[in-house]
């Protein structure tokens, strides 16, 4: 891994990624009163989705500060949270909630961070600790042990915390242009290293860009997964675990602004 290059990830996952929470910062606020039934009923508890978590560096553009949550906001969001009777869920309890209508405790909410960024492990960790809050965390396995992500030995400390960690590709490169051999490359060997690393099985799965279609479902499903994230588009009516929204977390939110978003999807 010591030669990977580490622009092509920076090119082919940032650049899109600032279109898709432009575009989400508006729409996210109109999600949850749109789509057929099936799709309300998979987007009505509320599934956050958090990126970096660190302080605006002057270089950082407005675009690129929508995705990075300063610290002291990300911890006043902890806090509001907890404050406000939240209750942090894990996805097999979200999965079977959706699938056998097990019992959710009051306000339930989970929390997901993408990419695996080392910031989510320094500034993000420590907050999740102060609140005894759990969370899903989906790595892409190209970058592990290369700066600013994660290294192999943070992964493992998260999954012995009881966070959980779950598969993001491995180089964040959208499924919807894979061929046989790229479902293999980015997803069935990066779900088993990951595997390897934490010695846990790994059955959930976030689609880079939040992108899906019904044959990447399907590829989905026969690879095992239990259940899969995208952002804010419609929920496959056939098989909606695979399409489970989440609330994209602008670096812009107030802890207000993010209550009024999770209480929009609770409506």
């Amino acid at each position: 891994m010591s030669n990977f290059p580490k622009s092509a990830v920076y090119k082919s996952l940032i650049v899109p990624l600032i279109v898709v929470c432009t575009f989400f910062y508006d729409i996210s606020r109109v999600m949850a009163k749109t789509g057929s039934q099936g799709e309300i009923g998979m987007s009505a508890i509320p599934v956050l989705c958090y990126h970096q978590v660190r302080n605006w560096k002057s270089a950082d553009s407005k675009s690129d500060r929508i995705y990075i949550l300063p610290v002291n906001t990300f911890r006043e969001q902890i806090k509001s949270l907890r404050n406000n009777g939240y209750h942090v869920i894990l996805p097999d309890q979200l999965v079977d909630y959706f699938e056998k209508g097990a019992q959710l405790p009051e306000h339930p909410v989970l929390l997901t961070f993408d990419d695996g960024t080392e910031s989510q492990y320094l500034n993000a960790l420590p907050e999740l600790d102060a609140a005894d809050f759990k969370a899903v965390f989906f790595i892409m396995t190209a970058v592990l042990d290369h700066s600013p992500f994660m290294s192999r030995n943070e992964v493992v400390d998260l999954s012995r915390r009881g966070h959980i960690i779950a598969c993001h590709t491995w180089d964040h490169h959208s499924v919807k242009g894979y061929n046989a051999s790229d479902w293999i490359k980015q997803v069935k060997l990066p779900r088993e290293e990951l595997e390897r690393i934490i010695g846990k099985s790994v059955k959930y799965f976030a689609y880079p860009y939040g992108a899906w279609s019904p044959i990447a479902i399907s590829k989905i499903e026969q690879l095992g997964f239990t259940a899969a994230f995208q952002l804010w588009g419609k929920c496959d009516k056939t098989k909606p675990i695979y399409t489970i929204r989440r609330i994209l977390v602008s670096g812009y939110w107030t802890s207000s602004d993010l209550l009024n978003a999770i209480r929009k999807i609770e409506k």
